[in-house]
């Protein structure tokens, strides 16, 4: 099982126009915090980002935020949390957010959050890490790639292990729960052999 003390949120600096994902958003902070855990995240104030930290924030836990200097007008960087760690770029934003994090949850997001899901799913397919990853579909947001990546699977074209990487929730006491349940992928056992 997974000994998890923090966990990276990956999700919109919009707030979008679904409140079932606003919901889930809110409930996911609620979570997070009345279970001691360590919230990571974007660094910013706005969207669903802003929403999260100021949940978190509010019944007392503890954030952690990672923001590129040049994003901070945009996403207005969060003066109010725990933590706000300031960074030259989005890759050393992604770097240090992983390097804070115990696990991974992607809310419904656009490109970014997409892209921050896929290479934290890569690097755990490549063995550089075995922590856990969720994948919070709120509202069957996620059910396309849900769909694509049985697909890929059927085609030949990934590994059945490497897609047990990604797991699901529907809300976020489940999702929690597949986090802590977690073991390390037979892809990091494989790569593991390799280097021996």
């Amino acid at each position: 099982m997974a000994e998890i003390r923090s966990v990276c949120v990956y999700c919109a600096s919009s707030p979008g126009n679904n409140p079932k994902v606003t919901t889930a958003a809110r409930a996911l902070a609620e979570h997070i915090a009345d279970a001691g855990l360590e919230l990571v995240y974007g660094g910013g104030t706005v969207g669903l980002m802003g929403l999260i930290a100021d949940t978190v924030m509010a019944r007392n836990g503890t954030v952690r935020g990672v923001i590129p200097t040049q994003l901070f007008p945009r996403e207005i960087a969060h003066r109010g949390l725990t933590q706000l760690i300031e960074v030259s770029s989005m890759h050393e934003r992604k770097t240090k957010m992983f390097d804070l994090a115990d696990a991974f949850i992607a809310l419904p997001g656009g490109f970014g959050t997409l892209e921050e899901l896929a290479e934290v799913t890569t690097w755990a397919q490549l063995g550089i890490h075995s922590k856990p990853i969720g994948l919070l579909n709120v509202d069957g947001y996620y059910d396309g790639l849900v769909q694509w990546l049985g697909r890929a699977v059927g085609d030949g074209l990934l590994r059945a292990d490497n897609r047990s990487l990604l797991l699901e929730a529907t809300d976020p006491v489940t999702m929690l729960e597949r986090l802590r349940a977690y073991e390390p992928s037979a892809a990091k056992q494989w790569l593991d052999l390799e280097q021996s």
